[in-house]
This record gives structure tokens, sequence and C-alpha cells, in this order.
């Protein structure tokens, strides 16, 4: 039998700080360095308290424009944030981190919304907006991964098929983990948010199954997708490219 989730009262809410509280104790006793930590907490604190808000919004207002201009900030978010790694080369590669994002996270959430799930209306925010940011973040971090370490094996001095092949599995490495402590070491967060709110655990394992490869699948993609977009052009090209511009002198 489900129940509603128990509302947790604010003074409550105070009682998860103690262990933040300890951790920058340990912080400012150790390296005397513990303002990163407060302003990290100070940041998640301010975000989820906007986010709450302005999801409380676009659940109310239930219109199909507000909720694809939220997936489209996401998307765009996602997309920049997933070059950090290689932030000298952002400009040129913004537009093959939104290609890959859109292949791999915009395709799978279409196909979980829409042919897993059948949302009716088709942009349902409550299932759309979660769902679009779990899919999003996975692809973005697999980027910043595949990124990072890829350009590092090519400086040292790696070709190109194994660099992507280095790069690839390191991105991978995130999400299969847990793929393999799933149900053993963790519960994860959407199985945990249904058990909590009172359904069944059979019911809530059939959508962690869900998350789960959606998340596999879209990192994956979008990771690959990248990887084959930023090859770099094979000298033969290269050498080929400049005889055609070259100019031609006359025939003596």
């Amino acid at each position: 039998m489900s129940k509603e989730l128990t509302t947790i009262a604010i003074a409550d809410l105070g009682f998860a700080f103690l262990p933040v509280l300890v951790v920058c104790v340990i912080l400012y006793r150790w390296s005397h360095n513990v303002r990163g930590a407060i302003v990290a907490v100070s940041r998640m604190l301010a975000q989820l308290l906007a986010v709450g808000y302005v999801l409380a919004f676009i659940f109310r207002t239930d219109r199909a424009l507000v909720v694809l201009g939220t997936l489209a900030v996401m998307f765009a978010a996602a997309s920049w944030i997933s070059l950090g790694p290689v932030r000298e080369e952002r400009g040129r590669l913004l537009a093959k981190a939104l290609i890959s994002i859109a292949l791999g996270g915009v395709t799978t959430l279409v196909l979980i919304t829409q042919g897993v799930l059948r949302l009716d209306p088709w942009f349902e925010p409550r299932y759309m907006i979660p769902l679009a940011g779990m899919i999003f973040a996975n692809a973005m971090n697999a980027i910043s991964l595949a990124a990072e370490r890829f350009t590092s094996e090519l400086r040292n001095g790696r070709d190109y098929l194994e660099a992507r092949r280095i790069a690839y599995s390191a991105s991978l490495i995130p999400i299969t983990n847990s793929l393999l402590a799933v149900g053993i070491v963790a519960i994860p967060g959407m199985m945990t948010g249904q058990i909590l709110a009172g359904a069944s655990p059979l019911v809530a394992v059939r959508y962690q199954i869900m998350v789960m490869a959606m998340v596999f699948g879209s990192a994956g993609i979008s990771s690959a997708c990248f990887l084959r977009f930023i090859r770099p052009p094979d000298k033969a090209d290269v050498i080929g490219k400049a005889a055609e511009t070259a100019p031609t002198g006359d025939a003596a």
C-alpha cells in the first residue's frame, strides 16, 4: 500500500548538515582550506532552492514551449560544460559537442519518453525534465572524460585510433561501475525515490532498469560521436588540400 512521501521540516533538515559541519572542521584543522567546501555547499543550497521554484513553475504551466525551452537550456549548458577539460578548444569543439549530445542524448530522450513511457501529453514535464537531466548529465560527463583523455593520449604520441580506444573506454568507466554496483552496493536515486514515495520495489526496479539503460546508451553514443567528430585530418588529406590550394607556376 502506497503512502505519501514524508515532508521534511526545515528545522529537521538542519540535522543533515551535521556531517557537513564535521567535514568542514576537518578541512579547517588539516589544511585551513575550508573556503572551497563552504562555497560548494552554499552554491548547492542556492541552486537547489532555485531549481525547486523553477520546476514548480514549469509543472504548473504545463506548456510544451516552456518545457522545450527548459530542455534547450539544459542541452546547451551540458554541451558547454562538457568541454571544461579542453577550455582552450571550446570554441572549435562546441558544435561537435552539441551534435554529439543531440545524437546520443536527445534521441535517447525521445525513445524513452515516447516509446517506453508513452507520455500523454508528450511533453509531460514531471517526466520529461528529470529524465532529460539524467541523460544530458551523463552524456556531458562522458564527453568530458573522452575529451580530456583523448587530448592527453595525443600529446603522449598515440595515433588517433589508439587514443580513441583509450579515451572511449575511460569515458564509460563511471557508468559501467554504476551498472556493476547497482542493486549490490547502491540503490540508485530513481528507485530510492519511488520506494520512499511508497511504490512497490518491483515497479521501482523496472523504472531503474530503464534509467540505467538510457544513461549507458546516451553516454556511450554521445562519447563515440564526439570522438569520431574530432578526428584529426590525415596527413595525406592535409598534403592533398595544400597541393590543391597552392598556386601553380607557369610552365617553362
